[in-house]
């Protein structure tokens, strides 16, 4: 017997499904996933596949996720179990259910045309919308939620499309049919199939560019040929972030590229590719890093150029065609084209001399441009030069050339992006936080060390003027709450004995009265006899006996699981008129209260805060975990709980659901206790993150969870509606929260 046959019983047991069909294969498609799959990655492709069957939609899409998806893990990431699974299940909460054996036939297709997760997660969040927005039509001059027309075409001709067309080109082509046929279905659905004149159209027109996924095998042996160097390339999409458009970058992961190039200025995408690869390349063999603290933002503008200019002049030494590549593809700014009156010129300086450097034909003027190329060229003459010798030259310049007019807001852009060069974060090491670091998109540090604290959690943030996720566009920090004293909770609670009193009459109808043993147990207080006399038995007879002779009792009844997310923004400091303590205060109680019903009724529930500073850093602390008891060391969590910054929502409710939709309980409630609407410090338009927040309850009710607010804002009424629907209570006296809180929390969940 191998060791799969040992464990093939405890898999087939994890995986809740029971279509005949499923047996003959399952050995094999184990096999395989254990092959190409951690642990923890099995664990997630069996629930999965539980999920899947879960839905009703027949054998076929369990059996293409068993079989299917261990390759598409290994290729993009174990993420994409759970993506498939959880995409699956919200189709099927959504009239657009008969088009999952579809959707699973066509994401192998899919997923060998894109390079990475983030592509994938892009493609299904794309689908995701364009299900939503075709399932709304108009049927007999009344609105009704019908199944969309034309998604399962759609996904038919995915893999084809994406063959033909880079993430940009295909939302654009979704964009126009839907923008001109979403109300009329027939013609929805000759454009979405390919039949229609104007579809042809603009698919040729979307048709243009190199796509990464094809060239992919010859770019890594160019790179491993010319440069002795291997590394992934993960391609990335500009079609979902207008805002900030990304730039070419490597770290740790690999090398970072769009997913699509077009021809320009006579180079072909391939070509442009090649450019591309070949500056960083060139960065990786001969850059150093440089501390960040020392330099001012001008100054550091123009380091990256200097030691932009220094190894591409290296790598022009070794591979000479180089040269005419970037000077074809490196812009040629004209000398007098930036009036400095007007204009803050430092960029047009520095493109003028990135120019002059790759072409000795220049043909400028300026004698400062020329006294420092040719500092520059001694510079690369003497045999040690690097970072630090760019970098000097480059502050020499700076301080050369400085203008008044340099700071101002009015920057002079013609001319001066060099797009086939990477954003070079690589250079930069950071010891003091500052504003500037936020030009590398990346989250700003903090003051005060938190050791306890996980890597940041990147989610999507729901744009409603484009309608479309920009993904990945909020980091959110996930902690475990600092401890105060668990006393302060059980003086609260003795303050509110009387309410305590009444709520305790209540629970005690509502508590499950059914007992459910729980047998084979290691820990617990109750001795099994029938196996105790088994394992003695087992003992005497020189056998192993089983350890697990205990059992306990458990009630039954009720399966719910809770989660309280609070809003821990800096309003809650404050104290309404009228009353005698703080918000922040009359949280602590009623929590304290809800906490010792929940626990009172043994449902399962977490507790958790969040507030925000900014998208970079949106912290969610944990006060109380799933399976953790109602006790001293969470009280003295709630005891400390304070407050401070902004609320930006929509991240910290897709956070609590991820965890929450996790577990088994067959009714998820997410509880709201805010005291305002979302907003933050870097986000001017107030209904965006209102917008966003509806989103993300959207997607949370698609999830199966069952989302409230209690809102704390008498003028709650003008956008709490908008982002729950009737799911929301407006609390107008705020001494009234520990009774209200713990009320409507039972009527929930009657």
């Amino acid at each position: 017997m191998s060791d799969l046959d040992e464990r093939l019983p405890a898999y087939r047991q994890r995986l809740a499904c029971n279509f005949p069909q499923i047996e003959p294969i399952f050995a094999d498609c184990l096999r395989d996933a254990e092959a190409r799959l951690s642990e923890q990655g099995l664990a997630d492709y069996l629930d999965g596949a539980s999920m899947v069957c879960m839905i009703g939609r027949g054998v076929e899409p369990v059996l293409v996720y068993l079989q299917e998806l261990p390759r598409i893990a290994e290729r993009l990431g174990e993420d994409c179990l759970e993506l498939v699974s959880r995409s699956v299940w919200r189709l099927s909460r959504t009239p657009n259910g008969h088009a999952i054996p579809v959707f699973m036939q066509s994401i192998t297709g899919v997923t060998a045309r894109l390079g990475s997760y983030e592509l994938f997660e892009q493609t299904i969040d794309l689908l995701m919308d364009f299900a939503r927005r075709t399932s709304a039509s108009i049927h007999n001059n009344q609105s009704a939620t019908l199944p969309s027309p034309s998604l399962t075409l759609l996904l038919e001709r995915l893999p084809q499309l994406l063959g033909e067309l880079s993430l940009s080109g295909l939302r654009h082509w979704i964009d126009y049919g839907l923008k001109h046929f979403l109300t009329h279905p027939e013609r929805q659905q000759d454009y979405f199939s390919l039949q229609t004149p104007d579809s042809r159209a603009i698919l040729q027109r979307e048709r243009h560019g190199t796509l990464l996924v094809d060239h992919e095998r010859p770019l890594e042996l160019y790179l491993r040929a010319l440069w002795q160097d291997s590394d992934l390339l993960i391609p990335y999409s500009t079609a979902f972030d207008q805002l900030r458009q990304p730039t070419p970058y490597y770290d740790a992961l690999g090398i970072r590229l769009p997913d699509a190039c077009d021809d320009r200025a006579g180079i072909s995408g391939l070509d442009r590719y090649r450019a591309l690869l070949a500056h960083i390349a060139a960065h990786r063999r001969w850059s150093g890093s440089i501390i960040a603290d020392n330099y001012s933002p001008f100054q550091r503008l123009a380091i990256d150029v200097f030691e932009d200019c220094r190894v591409e002049q290296l790598a022009i030494q070794a591979y000479p065609g180089l040269r005419p590549l970037w000077l074809a593809l490196h812009p040629k700014p004209v000398e007098d084209a930036c009036d400095p009156e007007q204009h803050a010129c430092i960029r047009h300086r520095l493109a003028l001399f990135s120019r002059a450097v790759l072409d000795p034909d220049h043909g400028y003027r300026n004698p400062d441009l020329l006294e420092f190329l040719e500092r520059f060229h001694e510079m690369l003459a003497q045999p040690n030069h690097g970072t630090a010798d760019a970098a000097a030259l480059a502050i020499a310049f700076i301080a050369r050339t400085r203008r008044q007019s340099d700071l101002s807001p009015n920057v002079f852009f013609t001319d001066t992006e060099v797009d086939y060069r990477d954003d070079n974060r690589h250079l930069w090491r950071y010891i003091e936080a500052g504003d500037e670091e936020e030009s590398f998109d990346e989250p700003p540090r903090r003051s005060v060390e938190e050791p306890d604290r996980l890597p940041p959690r990147h989610y999507p943030e729901w744009d409603y003027q484009s309608r479309h996720y920009r993904p990945d566009w909020v980091s959110l920090y996930e902690s475990l709450h600092p401890a105060g004293e668990a006393a302060q909770i059980d003086q609260l609670l003795a303050q509110h004995a009387g309410l305590a009193k009444r709520l305790h009459q209540l629970l005690e109808r509502l508590k499950p009265q059914l007992a459910v043993r729980q047998r084979y147990q290691e820990d617990s207080s109750e001795l099994d006899l029938d196996i105790a006399i088994r394992a003695l038995s087992d003992l005497r007879s020189g056998h192993t006996p089983d350890p697990r002779i205990n059992m306990s009792h458990r009630t039954d009844g009720r399966d719910i699981a809770v989660t309280l997310l609070l809003d821990l923004s800096e309003s809650i400091k404050q104290t309404p008129e009228g009353c005698s303590q703080s918000i922040l205060a009359l949280s602590q109680a009623a929590v304290a209260l809800l906490g010792w019903a929940i626990e009172a009724l043994g449902d399962e529930f977490a507790i958790g805060g969040f507030s925000s500073n900014s998208r970079h850093e949106v912290r969610y602390l944990h006060i109380k975990g799933f399976s953790e008891p109602w006790g001293e060391p969470v009280k003295a969590r709630l005891a400390a709980m304070q407050a401070g910054w902004s609320t930006r929502m929509g991240a910290a409710l897709r956070h609590a659901g991820h965890s929450l939709a996790r577990r088994p309980a067959d009714k998820k409630l997410l509880l709201i206790l805010s005291d305002g609407e979302p907003a933050d410090i870097d986000e001017s338009d107030p209904q965006r993150l209102i917008e966003d927040a509806r989103k993300a309850v959207q997607e949370l009710s698609g999830a199966g969870i069952y989302s409230y607010c209690i809102n704390l804002d008498p003028f709650a009424d003008d956008y709490v509606g908008t982002i729950f629907g009737q799911h929301y209570s407006v609390i107008d006296c705020v001494e009234r929260l520990p009774e209200r809180l713990t009320q409507l929390f039972v009527s929930l969940t009657q």
